[in-house]
């Protein structure tokens, strides 16, 4: 029996690695789609603030006080525009025309001499990820320019009289793109292993070429099988590309263990594949499997997963969504088998949700598939 298995499986294997060969959309999804999308996000997304416009009200004009504020205009994040009056940036920050108000006090000279000298810096604060990001840039840019003043025996103004401490951990260049690369392949194999198989799957249904497999003596589990292996590997592809660019041509550390997160987006690939063949199941239709495909699948994965949003942040209700998906799990692996390594607690327990995910949905769909021999 098992002989037989082994040479049903690999004929139907054979026959299927065939079909996706002579099929160019397929080839084009699953290989070219990978790099044009990392290519795409990995350039045209980011976090990083540049060049935001910053009000600098000068109530004291003297030239102790514009050294105060040169370093404002040394540093690409910061556009400063100089005012005169604060009635007049306030109104600009009302209008959305500038992120934030950086103000020197009419008595900035004075209190300076005698070592209290301080500068206001305000943020607008409607959009909290951009306000934290320019109040840290702009902060920076006065505390470097007053160390530049000390060094050379001049004095520099006490800002806060406090001395600020900040470490960044995980993310040493503070670039985005390393924590949104990571991410990015997330999307894409949720894309190659759920659209494509729910894509292909369908169109079987549809030319009526399943049906014909059912009255041959091939087992459902066999049909399933000859279906994953072709596209699980088209998908191994994507993700070795994805990787390729990853490390080389947008310079991620990766800080864990290589052969710990293949084995993870091995684990990842196989849910996605086994949600492509449930809507493929349930919908039997190209076009129908396509939109289910997407709104099921990789919507939910870009919006809902942590990778545009930090889901502690949001509402409840958005959270519990987020924390039923798959990709949820496989985001917070990827990220930190990426940039913090191989943490086994938190690689355990979502890696075991992973295994979970895939044995309920692969055998939700064996069960769907032995269903249609009825």
């Amino acid at each position: 029996m098992s002989s037989g298995f082994g040479r049903r499986l690999g004929a139907l294997t054979r026959k299927e690695t065939r079909q996706l060969l002579r099929d160019p959309s397929s080839i084009a999804i699953g290989v070219l789609l990978p790099i044009i999308l990392i290519l795409i996000f990995g350039f045209g997304l980011s976090l990083d603030v540049k060049n935001a416009p910053m009000a600098v009200v000068m109530e004291d004009a003297s030239p102790t006080a514009m050294d105060a504020v040169a370093g404002l205009q040394l540093t690409p994040y910061i556009s400063p525009v100089m005012l005169g009056s604060m009635h007049e940036a306030e109104q600009l920050m009302r209008d959305r025309r500038v992120d934030g108000i950086v103000r020197v006090p009419n008595d900035f000279s004075r209190r300076l001499a005698s070592g209290d000298g301080r500068i206001q810096v305000i943020v607008h604060g409607a959009d909290a990820g951009r306000a934290s990001i320019v109040l840290r840039y702009a902060t920076a840019a006065l505390q470097q320019n007053a160390l530049r003043q000390a060094d050379r025996g001049q004095n520099a103004p006490a800002i806060g009289a406090v001395a600020i401490e900040q470490r960044l951990w995980f993310n040493s260049a503070n670039t985005s793109t390393w924590y949104l690369v990571p991410g990015l392949i997330v999307l894409i194999m949720t894309l190659v292993g759920a659209f494509l198989t729910a894509l292909v799957m369908a169109r079987e249904w549809e030319r009526g070429t399943l049906e014909a497999l059912f009255v041959t003596p091939v087992r459902p589990v066999e049909i399933l099988l000859a279906k994953i292996i072709p596209y699980f590997g088209i998908g191994m592809v994507g993700l070795a590309l994805c990787l390729l660019a990853a490390r080389f041509l947008f310079e991620v550390p990766m800080v864990g263990s290589l052969a710990l997160l293949v084995l993870c987006a091995m684990l990842y690939m196989l849910v996605a594949v086994g949600i492509g063949l449930l809507i493929s199941a349930a919908t039997r239709n190209q076009f129908l499997a396509s939109q289910v495909a997407l709104l099921a699948s990789f919507l939910p994965s870009l919006m809902l997963s942590g990778f545009l949003f930090d889901l502690r942040n949001v509402p409840t209700a958005v959270r519990v969504v987020g924390q039923v998906l798959p990709a949820t799990y496989f985001m917070e692996l990827i990220r930190t088998l990426f940039l913090a390594g191989d943490v086994w607690p938190l690689v355990l327990r979502n890696g075991g949700i992973l295994i979970a995910y895939a044995v309920l949905l692969l055998g939700v769909a064996r069960a769907v598939t032995r269903k249609s021999l009825d």
